[in-house]
């Protein structure tokens, strides 16, 4: 199974293509991803890029954390798992009742 890499720090011109081949000079890509802004298609600067092996990963990190792409020094390190847990909403609840008559 591949390993999931972060790649933060990316700037705004930066394609998913530009992610997949300057990740391909370490190793197999499994597939590289650019988060995006749901209303604006906008590059949120930040994306994932899954490494065909462990090993093909921590090479990846190692050679580009701190390094450049499109000119902009970027963060590459494991991706952290999504927390199951998390719900919607803001954290630590609260809400309101609503009180008195109707």
């Amino acid at each position: 199974m591949g390993k999931n890499l972060y790649v933060g720090n990316l700037a705004p011109e930066v394609t998913q293509e530009d992610l997949k081949e300057n990740f391909e000079k370490v190793g197999g890509v499994v597939s590289a991803v650019i988060i995006k802004d749901k209303f604006t298609g906008a590059s949120r600067g930040f994306g994932f890029v899954e490494m065909a092996t462990e090993k093909d990963a921590q090479e990846a990190i190692e050679r580009f954390n701190g390094g450049k792409l499109a000119d902009k020094s970027i963060v590459v390190n494991e991706a952290r798992p999504r927390d199951e847990e998390r719900k919607p909403g803001r954290p630590g609840g609260g809400g309101f009742k609503k009180r008195g008559r109707f």
